[in-house]
């Protein structure tokens, strides 16, 4: 068992609050980074069949994301190796997929997809519950699943694809700088905020979000069986739904609450009684080829949790599936 010390933040309030103490939290915590697993509700004593809940929440990225202090968790990396405990674990006979997101990158929705499709050769059932959002990605990754169960609040929807850039150049006018790019070709540097994009790169870039939102079209039907090529294009023009909109549309199959979604899955796999059970990990373990190896410097000490989009801070163009109006 290694020891972590943490000092907490109340040692910051006794400063402001004036009589609160400060403290000292001495934590022993398991050296292994693996997941482990934590038994949320057992429906009996007797109840040896489990269904793993798997959550996927905030922007999805196909990089860690940025926290105030270190890297925060691998989005696809996490997923997949959920999904791989999930399937190894001959108890777990079916899973919950949680779903708080209002999308992410192509990439990223991709992966995720793919692997909800891998894990289903298990001959075990995933079903999607959707939360709060979820979006664009977030909708992507859900067609992969058994079932979509959305919660009667849920906002969903928003298919299709945005590629966001820039322009600097009145900015650039205005403090007299020039940018001067030499290129070994005529689109090398398309999509640079430091100049204005021309008719003809724009086109370029239209016809990759077009290829993008085909594919987009393209998984909605594969996922959704009653939903023709036709009727995908119909309601795929960005707009978000409510559950109960998503429901008439056929985007979802059913607006249920979490422990309704668990008893899908319990009939699904045919137990009455159940074991709820979720991954957590104890520490910054990075397990597959999505990840990047461990720190070899330390553990990441972060005090508060943010989940910070990692566009803003590209220069390049970015292809995402997403529902954020108000980053852009």
């Amino acid at each position: 068992m290694a020891v972590i010390v943490c000092a907490t933040a109340s040692g910051l309030m006794a400063g402001m609050v004036g009589c609160a103490q400060p403290s000292l939290l001495i934590t022993p915590v398991s050296k292994r980074r693996q997941l482990v697993e934590t038994e949320l509700w057992r429906e009996s004593w007797w109840a040896l069949n489990k269904i793993a809940l798997i959550d996927v929440t905030g922007t999805l990225t196909n990089t860690h994301r940025r926290q105030l202090w270190g890297d925060g968790e691998h989005p696809v990396s996490l997923l997949l190796e959920q999904l791989d405990k999930a399937r190894r674990d001959r108890l777990v006979k079916g899973v919950v997929f949680r779903i708080n997101s209002p999308g992410g990158t192509v990439m990223a929705s991709e992966l995720m997809h793919d692997e909800i499709i891998h894990f289903k050769k298990s001959g075990k059932p995933i079903i999607a519950v959707m939360m709060d959002v979820a979006t664009s990605g977030a909708y992507y990754t859900a067609c992969a699943c058994d079932e979509i169960v959305a919660q009667p609040s849920t906002v969903t929807g928003s298919i299709g694809v945005v590629m966001q850039t820039f322009d600097v150049t009145g900015t650039m006018n205005l403090i007299g700088v020039k940018s001067d790019a030499i290129t070994s070709g005529e689109y090398k540097d398309i999509g640079s905020p430091l100049r204005e994009m021309r008719p003809e790169e724009r086109e370029l870039f239209q016809q990759v979000v077009n290829d993008m939102y085909e594919r987009f079209v393209d998984v909605v039907v594969e996922g959704r069986s009653e939903l023709d090529d036709t009727a995908v294009r119909r309601l795929a023009d960005g707009r978000i739904y409510t559950a109960t909109q998503a429901l008439e549309a056929g985007l979802i199959d059913r607006i249920a609450n979490l422990r309704e979604a668990v008893g899908m899955v319990k009939e699904r796999i045919g137990s009455r009684r159940i074991r709820l059970v979720a991954y957590t990990r104890p520490l910054g373990y990075r397990p597959n080829y999505y990840a990047r190896p461990p720190d070899v410097t330390g553990g990441d000490v972060n005090l508060l949790n943010i989940d910070v989009p990692g566009w803003p801070y590209h220069t390049t163009p970015q292809f995402l599936y997403i529902w954020a109006p108000g980053a852009f």
